[in-house]
């Protein structure tokens, strides 16, 4: 059963101011009044008087304790103002707050950014924790529900998944993960993919996840089925317009959906890489996007209805979202430094911090 804790009252006060006569320590106070002695400690240290009408003892003047004054001293602070709050409902900050919000920025992001765009202005520095607050301070109801669907979605643990041999067809001499580059590795320069397939509701089709490794710049693939045909064109599609110098590497499950490895790797000029079987945190970065691409595509919707033009936009909103990985940058500013065009990235840049 947990412990509650209760102010000292009128009577536990005076009970200290006698004790304190006598000469008792705050150890043995605590004792018969069947309090902790840090709390007799800091009642003493915070109400402590220095007495003046006599002459100081062995060079330090000598501290008494008066139950009457503490008491009036914590019923003071007791109602002592705190710091007015940054994020009302009717103040800027929090209009730029909701804003974001309303373009599926975290609220670490959205306070990130707000310290680059106000870097001298402290009234419009807040700290993460301080959105989380004011959305769950918000009275119940309509309001407070239509914040908190702003907020993104954490994901359940994971279920293992059942043990013994799996009996699933096998594709076999697949280039393994523990054979990519160290470069790739590392993450030390763009143009290394991590691709994976969302899947809609029942037998409809997917849609492909593209994720630079270094930029996290993405691109989302309309699929018109999940076979390896379909792969091998919407993928072959979706890295064509890119320079030789961005199509390295890609890392991706076993899938059957990759039988045609090969025949991609040729029309592409990628090194095609595969993880471990049931190993998903060996390409972290693309499990994590298809975490904030289920804000766009939630489990179970029937992706087919989405036209190419559509996802390149929800793509297009994740790649201008900024990164903690990314100092607060976005990924549409680093892979367009990765292409040469420093100067559309700092376009996205000023326009991020407008």
């Amino acid at each position: 059963m947990g412990q509650s804790y209760h102010h000292l009252s009128a009577e536990e006060r005076g009970a200290i101011m006698v004790g304190k006569a006598r000469g008792e320590s705050a150890r043995q106070m605590a004792a018969w009044l069947n309090r902790s002695a840090s709390t007799i400690w800091r009642e003493l240290a915070r109400n402590g008087h220095r007495e003046s009408s006599e002459g100081p003892v062995m060079g330090r003047p000598r501290l008494t304790y008066d139950a009457q004054r503490a008491g009036r001293r914590a019923a003071k602070l007791r109602h002592k103002p705190r710091r007015p709050r940054k994020l009302t409902p009717d103040s800027p900050l929090w209009h730029q707050v909701r804003q974001r919000l309303a373009q599926r920025w975290s609220p670490q992001q959205i306070s990130r950014t707000l310290r680059r765009q106000h870097p001298h202005q402290a009234d419009w520095h807040v700290s993460h924790e301080s959105i989380y607050t004011a959305i769950y301070a918000a009275p119940r109801g309509q309001l407070r529900r239509e914040l908190v669907a702003l907020l993104r979605q954490h994901k359940c643990a994971r279920r293992p998944r059942a043990r013994g041999t799996d009996r699933r067809g096998q594709m076999p001499d697949l280039p393994s993960i523990h054979d990519r580059p160290t470069e790739a590795n590392e993450r030390l320069l763009p143009g290394h993919w991590e691709g994976d397939l969302i899947m809609g509701a029942r037998s409809t089709p997917p849609v492909g996840v593209l994720v630079d490794r270094q930029t996290l710049f993405l691109k989302l693939v309309k699929l018109r089925g999940s076979s390896a045909q379909e792969a091998l064109e919407g993928f072959s599609r979706a890295f064509a317009p890119l320079p030789a110098s961005l199509r390295k590497t890609l890392t991706y499950d076993q899938g059957k959906e990759m039988a045609l490895h090969k025949t991609l790797s040729r029309r592409t000029g990628l090194a095609i890489y595969f993880a471990d079987p049931h190993s998903p945190w060996q390409r972290g970065i693309c499990e994590n996007t298809n975490g904030l691409l289920r804000q766009y595509l939630p489990k179970g919707e029937d992706l087919s209805m989405y036209t190419q033009r559509q996802l390149d936009a929800i793509a297009r909103q994740l790649n201008l979202r900024p990164r903690a990985t990314l100092d607060f940058h976005c990924p549409a500013e680093m892979f367009m430094r990765a292409l040469g065009r420093h100067d559309l990235a700092q376009q996205i840049d000023d326009a991020l911090l407008d």
